[in-house]
């Protein structure tokens, strides 16, 4: 087959060799960890118990959790920006990944306040006592007491945090293979994980669930044994955010930069000539669709013992919405795109629901941002959809003259960006 025939081109392309490094190939991926290390050491500089006391620990917490949406947001963009499956259920796993910490952190924590009232008794009181006592302090704000089957692992920390990877790529798993195997796509697809999430979501509001229900899991920012500050504990869950931010960012970088991620992106634009070339689509969609829910848990498991609570309400549909919205404000397809948009949509409406930004008086109606906010964000969305589809990371590419190599000749691939005869021939 000659280069000058599309079909060839297309499979050259997928397969043509990377002889160059890996950081060489991704100067952005130098550039983010440089500027993320910088930020996380300025803030541990500026905070309260490591610093100049210039920076709050409620906002310290702010700026870890958005770190943590930022790591949401490159699996978000891994799996829709890069593979084309626009998932509508990837904050189901965020919040399965908070669930399981949050287990550990309540169990542990209610052991040693029942272990310290119960020390003072005449008669020392047995385990099963004692495994009594922590049930009735969890479950009776739902009128139980037992252990549901979900808390068996509860009181091992090493098997809560093994379930914060196996239980979000589990789920995803098996949605994922009955999903790509019956070859739903498209909007048929982002239906059908809108409903997984809608369906999970619904589960945990019952207070059978064995999770308390709408009452979810509370008191998670005091971690058991650990008699630190709040102003100290916020820092040290900066510096574990930020560090799976990085390794979160490095790893999909590293996947989308070699063949796998030509093949993904194949995918993406013409996925009946990617199948018809040989490639499994399934199984690389299938892996694409659990590596990211795997990295939506880690996410989530950094997050809530931030916010201190978790309850079903953060897994509702609306949620994973937002996810979508803030990878195509940021920039689809770019993954310091998705960052920007995460972290940019996350403060700015942490600014205009907080009640920082200062109300409108138009004299006839007052605005006021807190019940304005969400208005504002869906018009961003629609105009960066129809004026500016590749978001805030495109004014990177113009603030750093990044420019697209000039090409000639005919397309070798579906999309305007696929290589072409003279580079293929290079």
């Amino acid at each position: 087959m000659s280069v000058s025939d599309p079909q060839a081109g297309f499979a050259q392309a997928i397969t043509r060799p990377r002889h160059r490094p890996f950081i060489l190939r991704n100067p952005s991926v130098g550039v983010f960890l440089i500027c993320l290390a910088l930020f996380t050491l300025g803030v541990t500089v500026l905070s309260e118990d490591y610093g100049l006391g210039l920076i709050s620990t409620s906002f310290v917490k702010t700026l870890g959790k958005t770190l943590c949406l930022c790591l949401v947001a490159i699996a978000m963009d891994l799996v829709w920006g890069y593979c084309g499956i626009l998932s509508l259920g990837h904050f189901a796993f965020f919040g399965l990944g908070g669930y399981m910490i949050g287990m550990w952190l309540m169990y542990a924590r209610t052991e040693l306040i029942v272990a310290a009232s119960m020390a003072e008794a005449p008669i020392p009181p047995t385990p099963a006592e004692i495994t009594d006592a922590i049930g009735s302090q969890i479950f009776g704000v739902v009128g139980a007491s037992d252990f549901p089957v979900v808390w068996m692992f509860a009181d091992s920390f090493v098997l809560q945090m093994l379930l914060i990877l196996a239980v979000p790529g589990l789920l995803a798993l098996i949605f994922g293979w009955l999903a790509f195997r019956s070859r739903v796509t498209g909007v048929y697809l982002s239906i059908l994980t809108q409903a997984m999430t809608l369906a999970l979501s619904l589960y945990l509001f019952q207070n059978d669930s064995g999770l308390r229900g709408n009452n979810g899991l509370s008191g998670l920012q005091n971690l058991p044994g650990v008699q630190a500050p709040q102003s100290l504990v916020s820092i040290w869950f900066l510096w574990g955010s930020a560090l799976a931010l990085a390794l979160g960012y490095l790893l999909v970088a590293w996947v989308v930069s070699g063949k796998f991620g030509s093949v993904i992106r194949g995918i993406r634009d013409d996925e009946a000539r990617v199948r018809f070339l040989g490639y499994s689509v399934e199984g690389y969609k299938l892996f694409v669709f659990t590596l990211t829910a795997v990295i939506a848990g880690i996410a989530g498991a950094l997050y809530y013992p931030q916010a201190g609570i978790i309850n079903p309400a953060e897994i509702a549909p609306i949620a994973s919405i937002y996810l979508a919205v803030w990878v195509a404000i940021g920039g689809r397809g770019r993954i310091y795109g998705a960052v920007i948009g995460a972290a940019f949509v996350s403060l700015v409406s942490t600014w205009f629901t907080g009640g920082q930004a200062p109300s409108v008086d138009l004299g006839f109606y007052r605005i006021d941002w807190v019940d304005w906010w969400l208005v504002v964000l869906g018009l961003a969305f629609v105009l960066v959809t129809l004026f500016a589809p590749k978001g805030i990371g495109g004014l990177v590419d113009l603030l750093t003259w990044r420019r697209h190599p000039d090409r000639h000749g005919a397309d070798l691939g579906p999309d305007q960006g696929s290589l072409r005869e003279e580079e293929a021939e290079t």
